[in-house]
């Protein structure tokens, strides 16, 4: 579903390259979590395999397809949680949405049932008529997860998209991407919560200082370490890591 060769970024001014010859593939059904400290680069590659980002090398194919050339097709079948809360604050919670709709070309019967689901699934479907200025951080977080679902997104991907929200819509959201992989399709997501992780991921890879240090199931990861939490194994791999995302 996901593959990606050889990519390299680096930002102007940097000391080094923000992404380093990354190569990994995620497949189709799959639940991968995507972790590394601060800085390690988590973010970087997640716009890049949505397209906001061009590689400064390498490439990256989604199902069957590279991005490179074929952008508009490619981005139809991701569905997008950023890590930053970018939505349209001038509309009301249904006029995004159906915007939302309207980029991917859902038909109105559609999104009709897509929105009603989500949003009484996610308890903002009393707000949809408020401008989405008047929402609080963890509704703002719900309504771009809806928008990112109304479509059926082959491939979802979400950049740290527990921060904001209540226990029980986290909850919700959790069920919501297991559902979404045994369905077929693909989960790939960022997140500092370990133990989130380690519940939920079929594999996880860890990204240090721009490079894969790690792939694997969890039991892979542990090695010779039996019953380590992924939090130890964490710690373990990048011991004295840290800097800006």
């Amino acid at each position: 579903m996901l593959s990606i060769e050889n990519v390299r970024k680096k930002y102007a001014k940097a000391s080094r390259d923000a992404v380093d010859d990354l190569s990994m593939d995620v497949r189709a059904g799959e639940l991968f979590g995507f972790l590394g400290p601060n800085g390690a680069g988590k973010t970087t590659t997640i716009k890049m395999i949505v397209g906001i980002l061009t590689p400064d090398a390498g490439t990256i194919t989604i199902d069957g397809r590279p991005m490179r050339g074929n952008a508009i097709d490619v981005k139809r079948k991701i569905g997008y949680v950023p890590d930053a809360q970018d939505s349209y604050d001038r509309l009301t919670g249904m006029e995004y949405l159906n915007f939302m709709a309207d980029v991917y070309g859902v038909s109105p019967e559609s999104r009709a049932q897509q929105i009603e689901r989500y949003t009484k699934l996610f308890e903002i479907d009393g707000a949809l008529r408020e401008p989405v200025r008047s929402y609080s951080r963890g509704m703002k977080q719900k309504l771009t997860i809806t928008g990112a679902l109304l479509h059926k997104p082959r491939l979802w991907v979400l950049d740290e998209p527990m921060v904001g929200l209540d226990p029980h819509s986290a909850h919700v959201l959790k069920q919501e991407m297991r559902a979404h992989c045994d369905a077929g399709n693909t989960v790939f997501f960022s997140t500092h919560v370990l133990d989130v992780a380690e519940r939920l991921c079929d594999r996880i890879g860890i990204l240090r200082q721009g490079k894969l240090i790690a792939q694997g199931t969890l039991e892979q990861l542990r090695s010779d370490e039996r019953g380590a939490s992924l939090e130890q194994v964490f710690l373990e791999l990048t011991d004295g890591a840290d800097g800006e995302e």
